[in-house]
């Protein structure tokens, strides 16, 4: 079973304080208080300490929203003092106007400020209300400034690890923007771009290609040939082709990416696609050309950012990866320690996503190398890295669950079903219960709880697991079938022989029905099934070892060969 994620964590846009700038050709809806005489300043700075009624006063909202931003401007240091400039605006737009244009605008900037104090509930509630309050038909203006605000709900939503919500947001902005401004409008590209990189972040890469695709058609209408602008899509859509497999197009984006790079001068560029390139290549097999195009990224990198940046130990890590694959287990060793070295004192602008990330892929490299302990130490390092910052439940419950599967290979059972336990609370709160990769980490937690001795906790998991992986993945599946077999087995420890038998047959069925009657996997699903058989029939000599012998034992293993880097982890069921 194999869970996939964006090989690197994909860098969503940065949340501080972020106001969307109105859109272009349209009159800035907040006021412009740049013109206010000094006499007419004086009287609206003591309004401001004055009572209710002073809030009544127009010139007052637009004056104090301008204070909120200069507080902003400041630093965030001043951001409490912004926020209170920015609440008491909203409330004079609303006691002048009582709802509209000025009023949702003022509300985007209350909600800015919430997200950069971490306080996302109230940024939520306020964003929600901005938008509820207009009405599209009133003007292309308010419908920019809905469509704004449907953004950074978006985005604000994206924080909180709600990509299917965040996911919805975006695309009611997108129909918005695109009734105002028209399908094929270079805006409206870079909103479809916006939702590709959520549907990434969401593993959803059909939906991904989709939008992708609309931003790639749209650049060409608008921009020169082998543009920038192009260059990036064709980026972006490799990316979703390898996650699909996909890996002969993949090679054919890069290396149109990299000749519009090339054409540009973007030498950093070229040699993050050469990194890109040399994925593939190691996708494909084609190992001493992954070398060179790993090679060629890291002289650049060494040369233009120096020896100790980041993305020089991004290509370490890759080449270590290589050798492990092509059975060089000493200079894969010998590249992780590189990585792990310039991760131990990491240049300036270096962000803690970065360091997480490749922590967690040289830990994939040690558990390979059969070093679990190592391994762990390193994943429990890219957990606290990443621990508080907004954005990164996703990304923290998949390293936790990678650690569950750890602890269960060590022995370490009872840590092995808090880590689990913990990436699986994670998940339900960031609306990740239908993913299919909530259903693999269910179904782990079920062989943790087996272990425990927890079996019908150990149940309840694997209906849980079933029924999320038959609707994403199939009722044929090996994953799906996997599951139905670790249920049959805890049914039969439950006494619940004849759901049991009942789930076995059907298991048998579809193995057949897939496979072939001539299949190894065929032939161990009947002596399964008959051993189940056999031992209802003695029913009150039953000797309770059924949970050992049935059990998926395949579950139990990770998956060492054939290790893709997309996943914090990966099991075979």
């Amino acid at each position: 079973m194999t869970v996939l994620t964006v090989k690197t964590p994909h860098k969503m846009q940065s949340f501080g304080i972020f106001l969307r700038e109105p859109p272009q050709n349209e009159t800035t809806v907040t006021g412009d208080h740049r013109n206010t005489s000094p006499a007419m300043k004086k009287t609206i700075k003591k309004t401001i300490i004055t009572d209710e009624t002073s809030l009544e006063n127009p010139d007052l909202g637009p004056f104090l929203l301008k204070m909120a931003r200069d507080s902003i401007a400041c630093g965030s240091e001043n951001l409490d003092k912004a926020l209170d400039y920015a609440i008491r605006a909203s409330k004079s737009f609303e006691r002048v106007s009582g709802s509209g244009v000025d009023l949702a605008t003022c509300l985007h900037v209350v909600a800015a400020i919430y997200s950069s104090l971490g306080r996302l509930d109230e940024a939520i509630e306020e964003l929600e209300r901005s938008i509820l309050m207009l009405d599209v038909e009133n003007g292309s203006g308010v419908g920019m400034v809905k469509f704004c605000g449907y953004m950074q709900l978006g985005d604000t939503y994206s924080m909180t690890g709600m990509l299917d919500r965040s996911i919805f947001c975006y695309e009611s902005g997108l129909k918005i923007q695109i009734d105002v401004l028209g399908k094929s409008d270079p805006r409206v590209a870079e909103t479809c771009r916006y939702l590709a990189e959520a549907h990434v972040q969401a593993m959803q890469f059909d939906e991904a290609e989709h939008f992708c695709k609309k931003t790639l058609e749209i650049h060409r209408e608008h921009c020169s040939p082998a543009s920038l602008a192009e260059a990036a899509d064709r980026r972006l859509m490799a990316l979703i082709c390898e996650a699909k497999g996909d890996y002969e197009p993949a090679l054919e984006h890069l290396v149109l990416a990299s000749m519009s790079m090339i054409a540009n001068g973007q030498d950093n560029e070229i040699a993050a696609i050469d990194v890109s390139i040399g994925d593939i290549y190691l996708s494909l097999c084609r190992f001493d050309e992954a070398v060179f195009s790993y090679q060629k990224a890291l002289t650049v990198f060494k040369s233009t950012k120096g020896e100790n940046h980041s993305s020089v130990a991004l290509v370490y890590i890759r080449l270590a990866d290589l050798y492990y694959k092509t059975g060089k287990l000493r200079e894969s060793t010998s590249y992780c320690e590189n990585a792990l070295r310039i991760y131990s004192k990491p240049v300036p602008g270096t962000t803690a996503g970065e360091i997480a990330s490749g922590l967690t892929e040289i830990s994939a490299i040690y558990e390979a190398l059969n070093e679990p302990e190592e391994a762990l130490k390193l994943l429990q390092k890219a957990v606290k890295l990443l621990e508080g910052i907004p954005g990164q439940y996703r990304t923290v419950a998949g390293i936790e669950a990678q650690m569950g599967v750890m602890f269960y290979m060590v022995g370490r059972h009872v840590d092995a079903w808090k880590s689990f336990d913990s990436s699986v609370t994670k998940l339900r709160a960031g609306g990740e219960r239908k993913s299919a990769f909530f259903g693999f980490v269910l179904n782990q937690m079920g062989l943790a709880c087996v272990q425990l001795y927890k079996i019908e906790e150990a149940a309840t998991h694997f209906e849980e697991a079933r029924e999320i992986l038959e609707r994403e993945c199939g009722t044929y599946h090996l994953d799906t079938l996997g599951v139905y077999s670790n249920l049959a087995a805890t049914y039969d420890a439950l006494g619940r022989v004849e759901d049991a038998i009942r789930i076995l047959e059907y298991i048998l069925k579809m193995r057949e029905e897939k496979l072939g009657t001539a299949n190894p996997d065929v032939d161990d699903e009947k002596k399964r099934l008959f051993e189940l058989l056999k031992e209802a029939g003695r029913v009150r000599n039953r000797k309770g070892k059924s949970l050992e012998n049935l059990i998926d034992s395949n579950s139990l293993k990770m998956k060492k060969e054939g290790r893709r880097r997309w996943g914090a982890f990966s099991f075979r069921t």
